[in-house]
């Protein structure tokens, strides 16, 4: 049996890699800065992408792939985009490796080589997409393009953390092109919906919704919509962007439409994205010092079942009824693994199975059957409980119900009980240091103080709330007047 994780009270950087590594969701790769998604680890970003992609599909949008390389002068061509992302790029210069003559058995770049022009390696894709959507586009006819697609990107990081932060990482990205401003906006708002409904109903993760400040906004949009959640740790996460476009890259690219009209304009664009990120988010929002706990919903095994039984005589009668209860299972669409390895003992794969946040546990042995009942454990609660065999398949659907709804409640109850209204400067820095959680406080709506707060306090304003209520106040750090409060935290 290995050796207990460490507490997330006493240190929770630690508890989370080592939560990460044990459960085998993820490791470093030989490349630095990098990760190998492990098979559990990708069966659950599996089913976060099968679920995030119907979604997609439902409302109206289709897949498509783009290159992994942007030429150099086509990510210069929207400015502001280009000096956004220019100290992540990673620049191919030349196409092929020849053996060093001053070093045996190594290689460098071929001089001959050289690129004529350099290749970004995508950290998004705008740039290549918009220049072929210049392509696609030529009437009113052709609009609203909306695609999407799922990809990898590359952002150079220095610090990094699997899943939450690191050079490669997997993600979709939507882009979309409209013949109105207004039809543009309605498209962000509702991939922002899409996202915050994924979000709460499937990863079982309470979100507020909101808008970027100019300093926090996506470089190259005039408007950033986000979804930003609240880890167990108090720090921020965001979860998702939705990005108003403007014409920015319309223009950049000369993506131009004939109207109905007969006149020639620009089309109007969105973009939006959410990453592996969210499997950090999953990790550090629900799970315990025992492991993971994972909504059911996003589980990859939602059952696991474990005979108790001594000998191959016993085993056999308790494979029969398990493997009748595990089909009963799988015909109500429940994943379920019935372990009946004789490798390591029932208490180990019961420590395993909690580890890797399986929902419910089934444990079926002799006198459970000459009972006609089972036990089952719950991973959220870890209550435990004896029930007939007879209808269990219904009792266990219901109960992966209960257990998804109670993830997020109490999820939802730790957000709500770490937002913190504050009126003093004072006030705002000690809930920071000793209760963390979000900081809703006036601000006077001056990127100036916004940069300062962060200098001092290292908080950011993770959003302005779309439900934000218009109040006259006196900004928190300036006392200069605030037309209302926003949202600060430290965030990952």
């Amino acid at each position: 049996m290995s050796k207990s994780l460490p507490k997330r009270s006493e240190d929770y950087s630690l508890w989370y890699n080592e939560l990460v590594k044990r459960a085998d969701l993820a490791e470093n790769s030989a490349v630095r800065g990098c990760m190998v998604i492990k098979p559990y680890g990708y069966a659950i970003w599996e089913k976060m992408q099968q679920t995030l992609d119907k979604m997609f599909k439902d409302t109206g949008h289709t897949n498509a792939y783009f290159p992994l390389f942007v030429p150099k002068s086509l990510f210069e061509a929207e400015e502001t985009n280009a000096e956004g992302f220019a100290k992540e790029c990673a620049v191919v210069t030349h196409y092929r490796l020849r053996a060093n003559p001053d070093k045996k058995g190594s290689l460098m770049a071929d001089p001959d080589s050289k690129l004529e022009e350099e290749l970004i390696v995508r950290p998004t894709s705008e740039a290549i997409i918009w220049s072929t959507y210049k392509n696609w586009v030529q009437s009113y006819r052709d609009l609203p393009l909306l695609i999407n697609q799922w990809a990898n990107v590359v952002r150079w990081e220095m610090r990094t953390r699997l899943f939450l932060r690191t050079a490669e990482f997997l993600w979709q990205e939507g882009h979309t092109a409209h013949a109105s401003k207004e039809e543009a906006i309605a498209e962000t708002k509702q991939m922002l919906e899409v996202y915050a409904t994924f979000a709460e109903e499937f990863l079982a993760l309470p979100v507020v919704k909101g808008v970027k400040t100019p300093n926090e906004r996506f470089a190259g949009a005039d408007d950033t919509y986000c979804i930003e959640a609240l880890m167990q740790d108090g720090k921020a996460l965001q979860a998702g962007t939705s990005h108003f476009l403007g014409q920015n890259f319309a223009k950049a690219f000369d993506v131009k439409f004939a109207t109905k009209e007969g006149g020639l304009e620009h089309v109007w664009g969105t973009s939006w994205g959410v990453s592996t990120r969210l499997m950090g988010a999953l990790i550090m929002a629900h799970s315990d010092d025992e492991g993971l706990v994972l909504p059911p919903k996003l589980a990859p095994i939602q059952v696991v079942i474990v005979p108790i039984y001594k000998g191959q005589e016993q085993l056999d009668i308790v494979s029969e009824k398990a493997n009748d209860l595990r089909k009963k299972l799988l015909a109500k669409g429940i994943s379920v693994k019935y372990d009946n390895a004789d490798t390591q003992s029932p208490g180990w794969k019961f420590a395993q199975y909690e580890l890797k946040g399986v929902p419910v546990r089934i444990a079926i042995g002799q006198r459970d059957i000459q009972n006609g009942t089972a036990e089952v454990a719950r991973r959220d609660t870890k209550e435990k409980k004896v029930y007939s065999l007879e209808n269990l398949e219904n009792v266990v659907a219901d109960l992966l119900d209960e257990i998804q709804a109670n993830i997020y409640q109490r999820a939802f109850a730790f957000r709500e009980s770490h937002i913190t209204e504050v009126n003093s400067y004072e006030e705002f820095k000690d809930v920071l240091e000793n209760k963390t959680g979000f900081v809703s406080a006036h601000w006077d709506g001056t990127p100036e103080t916004e940069e300062r707060i962060k200098e001092e306090t290292k908080a950011t304003i993770r959003c302005i709330p779309l439900t934000q209520v218009l109040e006259d106040g006196q900004c928190v750090l300036t006392g200069k007047p605030s037309k209302g409060r926003v949202l600060f935290a430290k965030a990952y």
